[in-house]
């Protein structure tokens, strides 16, 4: 507890805080320690890949296994960093402020990036099931999100999905919806009534058809063939094209606005800056002119 103290007082919490929390940073770009992460989250998914090619040899996989291990350790220790030096924010201060750090969704992320792997390697056997060891290498890509706070773009999308949100939403049930009314014709057309296509035998199978067709991917496995079957499957076709084209307009006007806004913000925040920096360089020439006047009434 006194070191706590010895360690709070002399500002060692306080400089890790803003080498930590981009916010409380002055300078522009990444501090040394948070450009670290970032390499070691790149890297770690560079290990993800590396993992899955069977070409590599058992001392690169080896290897590859230390790397993982060391990189569960600094996790884990940056973790608890930044739980220690969120005190540093008063939203954060104290045990209840710890508590919503911890369920915080970045604190999340960090957690899941390391916590899954790291009882597994404390706790768990050494002959892990396939299934297992795919679940643990597919919550590594929670790490993307530890990195999601020192890149801009991502705090621009996450903003544009929740000035889109009820949009983007209205759109996927309009797509929803035309999916299923799809399913349902060529069922009647093609599964029950002409052919009797096992591809469209039910409500379900054609319903592949269907998303296959509106997101106009095509894949050619499942196709109508009568001609009512064909009538059909070309309209749907076509209304997929709009159906696609839709959700990407609004995002994108969604995402043009955020920009804009965004630039007009910062356009502000300059001027503010200019006109208080020509505040500061008026009371000081004033305050020069005050002098002035005060030596030539001595004299």
């Amino acid at each position: 507890m006194a070191m706590y103290h010895i360690m709070t007082q002399i500002g060692l919490r306080k400089r890790l805080y803003t080498q930590m929390e981009p916010s409380a940073r002055e300078k522009a770009g990444l501090s040394p320690l948070n450009l670290f992460i970032v390499i070691l989250v790149l890297l770690s998914f560079l290990a993800l890949a590396l993992e899955t090619e069977p070409a590599m040899g058992d001392a690169w996989m080896r290897a590859i296994d230390v790397f993982n291990v060391a990189i569960i350790v600094i996790f884990a220790l940056e973790y608890l960093l930044r739980l220690w030096v969120a005190g540093e924010n008063p939203e954060y201060r104290g045990v209840r402020g710890r508590v919503r750090y911890i369920f915080s969704g970045y604190a999340l992320a960090d957690l899941v990036a390391f916590l899954p792997e790291l009882l597994w390697i404390l706790l768990a056997p050494d002959d892990a099931s396939a299934q297992i060891v795919m679940v643990l290498r597919v919550l590594r890509l929670a790490r993307l999100a530890k990195i999601s706070r020192f890149i801009p773009a991502f705090d621009v999308l996450g903003a544009t999905l929740s000035r889109a949100g009820q949009q983007l939403f209205t759109t996927l049930a309009m797509a929803m919806a035309l999916v299923y009314i799809s399913a349902v014709l060529l069922y009647f057309v093609e599964g029950v009534g002409g052919e009797q296509q096992e591809n469209f035998a039910s409500i379900p199978r054609a319903i592949w058809w269907a998303i296959a067709t509106l997101t106009t991917v095509g894949y050619g496995d499942v196709y109508p063939i009568t001609p009512l079957g064909r009538i059909f499957a070309s309209v749907i076709a076509i209304a997929g094209i709009g159906m696609v084209a839709l959700p990407a307009g609004v995002f994108a006007s969604a995402f043009s606005d955020e920009i804009r806004e965004r630039e007009a913000a910062k356009q502000e925040r300059r001027e503010q800056a200019l006109e208080r920096r020509a505040a500061r360089i008026e009371a000081a020439e004033l305050e020069e002119e005050s002098a002035d006047s005060s030596e030539e009434d001595l004299r």
